[in-house]
């Protein structure tokens, strides 16, 4: 590739669809192939509890290859031989497997972990080695399976749930045991790593603190296609002096290479592997949580568009709704609505639908289609338009007319 030295903010954003996977067709049938195409260009999937609509990790998926049995990514991280593993890398997630060695610097130094864990670490060692027992002789196990077992002495109260469930995490945050999968109730059903990572991933040497953050940044800069280096620092949560280290051998490597981007006041990075894109023929329906949108300040300077998750924000205060997730068409956002999936009902209930600036004739009649194919991937045999938003009617009339039954 002969890298271009200036990219206008279209020329950046559709280099971000490329290296996301949204120039790609869709496969008819999706195959374990085709999942493990979008593991090796994300690095990850953020896991978060909210189930209004479904978990997290499932929706990047479904953005990218359409329709396809979740069934497929639990397998991917809960069963042998694993893509996937549970870990910290952007925040909670399941991160691709080979990428483990390259963060047990993280584990080794503990680095981020909360001050309650590190407390219990240096002020109940007990308990700490006694639940790393617990789960070396009954793994795979979860944490209330653990507080059954919880020791307790006629001279006290013995040692409370909350302390064990924090050794616990202690415990998982560095590495000492692992995720083998979540159960039923979204559980962590915690194992030694030697019982659950790969055999080639375990004999892997640890790299250095250094290597490590080149492998991160780089990977980073992979899923990234161009990227500032707040971009770069915010994909595995890494600290601004390596990060910047690393970026620097990376450019000396030419894996990176320096661009201008029109408008953007940082520095820009280009992938090697990185293309620029004529046209982008898309549409998708995008998580808070999926990596093309959850650096905010990412997403407002390629796509010029504001986001901000309003779970945490009272009722009263909303401006779009609980769940909002953006609507992708071809290389712009373009809409943005608010989802619940009603399983009692066997429902998608739209709560709010909101049209951006200059968005296409189509948006409605796409953003439709696409609401009836995240309905059908879900199992739930209808959509409910509630009349809130300014593309709220004209979605209600369009979906009206698909092959889902419309719940009035």
């Amino acid at each position: 590739m002969v890298a271009p030295e200036r990219l206008t903010v279209t020329q950046a954003r559709r280099v971000a669809l490329a290296a996301q996977g949204f120039t790609d067709r869709r496969p008819v049938a999706p195959t374990p192939r085709a999942l493990a195409k979008v593991i090796g260009r994300l690095g990850f999937f953020q896991i978060d509890s909210v189930n209004v609509l479904t978990r997290a990790h499932y929706m990047p998926m479904f953005s990218r290859i359409g329709p396809y049995p979740s069934a497929l990514l639990d397998r991917a991280f809960g069963r042998a031989p694993r893509r996937l593993f549970e870990y910290w890398g952007h925040m909670a997630s399941l991160v691709r497997v080979d990428l483990q060695p390259a963060l047990r610097f993280r584990m080794d130094q503990a680095q981020g972990v909360w001050g309650g864990m590190e407390r219990v670490y240096h002020d109940h060692p007990e308990i700490v080695a006694w639940v790393l027992d617990e789960v070396r002789s009954r793994g795979p196990v979860t944490a209330r399976q653990i507080e059954l077992d919880v020791p307790r002495r006629s001279d006290h109260w013995g040692w409370n749930w909350s302390l064990v469930k924090t050794a616990l995490e202690w415990l998982f945050y560095t590495g000492q045991v692992t995720s083998a999968r979540r159960n039923s109730a979204f559980e962590r059903v915690y194992d030694l790593p030697e019982r659950v990572l790969p055999p080639a991933v375990l004999a892997t040497p640890t790299p250095g603190v250094a290597e490590s953050h080149r492998i991160l940044v780089g990977a980073a800069a992979r899923a990234h296609g161009v990227a500032s280096e707040q971009c770069l620092r915010d994909y595995f949560r890494t600290r601004p002096e390596p990060t910047r280290a690393a970026i620097a051998e990376l450019v000396e490597a030419a894996e990176l290479l320096p661009v201008e981007v029109v408008g953007w006041r940082r520095a820009a990075y280009l992938h090697r592997e990185a293309h620029v894109p004529r046209r982008v023929r898309t549409r998708a329906l995008l998580s808070p949580f999926d990596p093309l949108v959850f650096e905010r300040a990412r997403t407002e300077m390629l796509f010029g568009f504001r986001y901000r998750i309003e779970i945490y924000v009272p009722p009263h205060k909303r401006v779009h709704g609980y769940y909002v997730l953006p609507f992708l068409l071809d290389d712009r956002l373009v809409a943005r609505v608010d989802l619940k999936a009603d399983r009692r009902r066997s429902v998608l209930i739209v709560q709010a639908a909101y049209g951006e600036l200059d968005a296409p004739e189509r948006t409605t009649a796409e953003l439709a289609a696409e609401l009836m194919g995240v309905a059908g991937w879900l199992g739930l045999g209808g959509i409910q338009v509630e009349q809130r938003g300014d593309l709220a009617s004209a979605l209600a009339v369009a979906a009206g007319s698909g092959p889902l039954a419309v719940v009035g």
